[in-house]
């Protein structure tokens, strides 16, 4: 089956809001000639809204790097969907390995944003991932299995249509390591029929999985002719509006 492409990136604790307008406006410049495939920027929080308006003509998505699971209440420095949503955004990252490893969200959280971030409409893009002490210790695969049964947990198989899983190592996440394409591919194939086991062959060839580790312009073509790799969760060069081209323009 043929998957669209999506390459999204993710600007993390980066770009004030001048900054942000004009990174946004020359990357929807960058894509502008771009139709068979989809583009989504995560910019900070505070930016949402202005990113939104700046792109607001062209076919970039604007998501949030996380999301609350409630729509408004007494949760202090959260962001719901709704106001994701009020600010122009339609998508949303959940279980970032930064905020599994630097906040500390388990599993049980990642899962209640996710169905949360559903439950409102938004695509919503699902981190999973191996430490370099799992992959040396040969459990990549279970450490990926359970971050994805967890995660999925009670979501039912029409919602998966709003659902895209990045595969990130969390071992080549900033460092400059990028896994092989071989090592790459593998771990894809794995979640396919992972979702195929949890769902039906139907949706696992439907759904989207991305790479994200070190996503860089000179190593985007060799992963995206991978079987099984259809986008890239791109962080550092996401935040230079012509290595991001690249990467959006990949052969």
């Amino acid at each position: 089956m043929k998957r669209r492409a999506l390459i999204a990136g993710n600007w993390k604790m980066h770009t004030t809001v001048m900054d942000a307008c004009h990174l946004a406006a020359e990357i929807a410049r960058q894509c502008s000639d771009v139709e068979d495939r989809d583009v989504l920027l995560a910019p900070p929080f505070t930016v949402l809204s202005e990113v939104s308006h700046v792109i607001r003509d062209s076919a970039v998505i604007v998501g949030a790097q996380n999301v609350c699971w409630e729509e408004k209440g007494a949760f202090t420095g959260e962001i719901s969907p709704v106001m994701i949503q009020d600010a122009g955004g339609s998508a949303a990252i959940v279980g970032h390995s930064e905020r599994r490893q630097i906040f500390h969200e388990d599993d049980a959280l990642i899962n209640k944003r996710l169905q949360g971030s559903l439950k409102f409409g938004l695509l919503t893009i699902l981190c999973a991932g191996e430490t370099l002490q799992e992959r040396e210790g040969g459990r990549t695969f279970n450490t990926i299995e359970g971050q994805i049964r967890s995660a999925l947990a009670g979501v039912e198989a029409s919602r998966m249509a709003q659902v895209v899983i990045a595969y990130e190592p969390v071992w080549a996440i900033g460092t400059g390591k990028t896994a092989s394409t071989e090592q790459a591919q593998e771990v894809h194939a794995f979640i396919r029929k992972l979702i195929e086991a949890m769902y039906e062959k139907t949706i696992a060839e439907q759904v989207r999985i991305l790479y994200g580790g070190s996503v860089k312009q000179d190593n985007v073509d060799a992963l995206m002719a991978q079987q099984d790799i259809d986008g890239a969760l791109v962080g550092g060069a996401a935040l230079n509006a012509e290595s991001f081209g690249r990467i959006i323009h990949f052969r």
